[in-house]
């Protein structure tokens, strides 16, 4: 030890260096020589010698690398020893722990509680209840306690759109929707409305007579008209042409016509395409049990959404050029009351109108004569204001596809107190969203894809709230909302039901009123109406109709009322209040909430259960509706042809189209029944297969500006097959009888999914 210890210090202490030469062997190459010096040498140099390139001398060079390798294998094994000693004491500690029987246990038991817990979270989409608890647990869950106080909440004398009232609901909606943690958000659009000018009132001058009418119609056009007074009952296309037959002039006229069977704007139009320079509406007691002085409200834009912004959203970041929709009437337009009606009627003058016309009303002591000889003056001053209006969202996310969601919505504003039209609705959407809410949360429902709940702003207007979102996510909304369930207007009575919808609907309607109790005791909603007059045609006021046929969204409205009756008197007035409705649903209007919250919660809850969308959304419900629109465009042709207005037009074009619809339609059903429906790439191909049916069915060739509503079965315009077989212009005919051909040949190609899976036949 001594030895390597003096040898480690010669080589720190001294001074060392190398010496490098080059010299060449023998046989030609060079080596390299190194020497590491030592005392004596260096004190040689010193002395003046020069240095010495010899080798070093061999027995000492062998006892300094002995003693160098001696002292690292040293190092190294000290160095050993000590890192084993010291896991050693580790290991032993582990050893210990172990032996200690409680640390054990815990140890084991968190490991079991890590597993279970991983093994729940990959079992949740799987472990889904079966229909019969999902409904069960919604029923439940929808009381009329619960009812009793939501109505009374969201209750308010006034709610108009953009107005402080309106905002502070929609602020307590969305509270509710955070406190239920649904991840709530507001969209906000700005949007133009149409208002009375406070300081210049509208006036119908008739004679000595100067009405001021409290009521109005917005968007009118503002103006001052004047013409002959005459009378066109509610104003649709065949009650004018009875005005014609009977030689009255309707060119430069003044329309009065009496509320209903078809909408206000549809009213106005029809005048304005006769020539009309006015157009006047009342609610008549034959149609309208109430005051005789209840002053009427309304809209006359003949589309949907704020109709300055037509085709886009009024977003504040919008910067385009003005434009006005289509659909905005040339004509002024005003509500009268009925005693304003009465007073004009009785001295109208003219024809009399025939009893089997069913013109006449019940308007005491008027003969209801068509008029034409007394003129009348009618001002509108009406004007353009800006509002902020506010939509609010809460989401209950599914666990599957939570990129597919159904859409339910409830318009939140009204003319006056709008209980019936806004309250009820309101309280549905809040009720059916704690349910369930409460239903994922504690009881363990898991749905497979989204649900979302809207609070619309603006309905009274034309669906502006609504029609605006739409617009903003227009490009790509039909691919993730499967349905949308209107709730506005659910309860008008009580004994009867009616509902609009998509044809894709019609299945899933049936199965609901099979499920659902009936109100009036015992059997279900379909023992008490069965199938015959529950379907109506969806009209373009329905809050519905914009999704369906601007959007292409599923789309559904129903409405439980009372027996011979299709429409809610009070809607538009004053008298919308929580009387009324009791007195239309016999002092049962929390009972029926409750109920019809329990039907349009069963037809979402069905569609955000199920693997497959299919039979909810039945693709095979729309062939008979093709097929009765396609045999009318098929016998015009064919009676166009015989008297030769028209040539070299096969009507076989379209009916190949049709059998091309119906066989993608079939193909469907076959995949689904081929398919194991636990496969999640599966159901979501097939899904998405069923999802593009309704969009597909929008003709891709009409401006959205002029014509809105784009569905070639259900829309509104010239594209639609209804109109090309009607129409009168050859040529017109040829060019929409292409597109629509290839519109719906187009949807049967979707409908296939892959392109290499069309054919010649699809």
């Amino acid at each position: 030890m001594e030895r390597v210890r003096s040898a480690f210090n010669r080589m720190i202490k001294s001074e060392r260096y190398s010496r490098f030469t080059l010299q060449p062997s023998e046989d030609g190459e060079r080596h390299v020589e190194v020497k590491l010096s030592d005392d004596a040498t260096e004190a040689e140099d010193q002395a003046g010698g020069s240095p010495s390139f010899r080798p070093a001398l061999p027995r000492q060079s062998r006892a300094t690398i002995c003693y160098l390798a001696l002292g690292i294998l040293l190092i190294f094994s000290i160095g050993y020893l000590l890192g084993y000693l010291s896991h050693r004491d580790t290991q032993l500690q582990q050893e210990n722990c172990a032996t200690n029987p409680e640390m054990e246990i815990q140890k084991e038991a968190a490991a079991e509680e890590e597993a279970e817990a991983e093994s729940a979270a990959a079992a949740v989409p799987d472990a889904q209840m079966n229909w019969k608890q999902v409904t069960e647990l919604l029923t439940q869950k929808l009381t009329s306690q619960a009812f009793d106080k939501s109505l009374s909440d969201f209750d308010r004398p006034r709610r108009s759109a953009g107005s402080d009232g309106d905002k502070s609901l929609a602020n307590g909606i969305f509270n509710v929707f955070k406190k239920e943690e649904m991840d709530p958000w507001i969209g906000i659009h700005y949007v133009q409305l149409q208002t009375p000018d406070s300081k210049r009132p509208n006036h119908v001058i008739y004679g000595l007579v100067d009405f001021k009418p409290t009521g109005y119609l917005a968007y009118s056009a503002p103006g001052i008209a004047e013409g002959k007074l005459v009378y066109g009952n509610y104003g649709r296309q065949e009650d004018l042409e009875v005005l014609q037959k009977k030689n009255v002039e309707l060119k430069d006229s003044v329309l009065l016509l009496r509320a209903g069977n078809i909408s206000f704007a549809e009213q106005v139009d029809n005048g304005a395409k006769k020539g009309a320079s006015a157009v006047l509406i009342y609610p008549d007691p034959q149609d309208y049990s109430y005051n005789l002085d209840t002053a009427l409200y309304g809209h006359v834009h003949l589309g949907s959404g704020d109709p300055y912004t037509p085709g886009f959203p009024s977003f504040n970041h919008t910067q385009l050029a003005p434009t006005k929709s289509s659909g905005l009437p040339k004509i002024p337009a005003q509500t009268i009351t009925p005693n304003m009606a009465s007073t004009l009627l009785k001295t109208i003058g003219g024809p009399e109108s025939d009893a089997s016309n069913s013109f006449k009303g019940s308007l005491a002591s008027v003969g209801y004569k068509l008029g034409g000889s007394e003129n009348i003056t009618v001002e509108v001053n009406n004007v353009l204001v800006n509002k902020e209006i506010h939509n609010v969202f809460g989401i209950i996310k599914g666990f599957i596809d939570p990129d597919q969601y159904v859409l339910l919505g409830a318009q939140r504003d009204a003319w006056g107190k709008g209980y019936a039209k806004a309250t009820v609705g309101t309280s549905i959407l809040i009720e059916l969203a704690k349910a369930v809410r409460e239903m994922v949360e504690k009881d363990g429902f898991r749905p497979r894809r989204s649900l979302v709940f809207a609070s619309w702003s603006a309905g009274e207007y034309g669906s502006v709230g609504a029609t605006e979102w739409l617009e903003g996510y227009m490009s790509s909304i039909h691919k993730h909302v499967v349905t949308y369930i209107s709730l506005d207007g659910l309860l008008m009575g009580r004994g009867s039901f009616m509902a609009s919808a998509s044809p894709l609907l019609y299945s899933l309607l049936e199965k609901t009123m099979k499920a659902v109790n009936s109100p009036m005791g015992a059997g279900t909603v379909y023992d008490m109406v069965g199938t015959a007059n529950v379907l109506k045609p969806m009209s373009m006021d329905d809050p519905a109709y914009p999704f369906l046929a601007l959007s292409g969204i599923p789309s559904i409205s129903f409405h439980f009322i009372n027996p011979n009756e299709e429409a809610y008197s009070y809607y538009g007035t004053d008298l919308d209040n929580k009387d009324h409705l009791d007195y239309k649903t016999n002092h049962h209007t929390s009972e029926m909430a409750a109920l019809a919250a329990q039907f349009a919660g069963q037809m979402a809850l069905r569609l955000v259960h199920d693997h497959v969308l299919y039979p909810s959304l039945d693709v095979s419900q729309y062939s008979s509706v093709i097929t009765k629109a396609v045999v009318r465009v098929y016998k015009r042709i064919n009676q166009l042809s015989r008297t030769g207005q028209l040539k070299e037009v096969n009507p076989k074009w379209l009916n190949r189209a049709r059998g091309s619809f119906q066989r993608a339609a079939s193909s469907i059903t076959n995949d689904i029944a081929n398919t194991d429906i636990s496969d999640k790439e599966a159901c979501r191909i097939l899904n998405d297969r069923i999802m593009t049916v309704e969009h597909t069915l929008l003709s891709p060739y009409v401006s959205p500006i002029e014509t809105p509503f784009r569905h070639l079965l259900l829309g509104r315009g010239s594209h639609t097959l209804a109109s090309i077989a009607e129409t009168t212009d050859m040529e017109h005919f040829r060019i929409q009888l292409a597109l629509a051909t290839w519109n719906l040949q187009g949807c049967a190609n979707a409908m296939v999914g892959n392109i290499w899976d069309i054919d010649e036949e699809i």
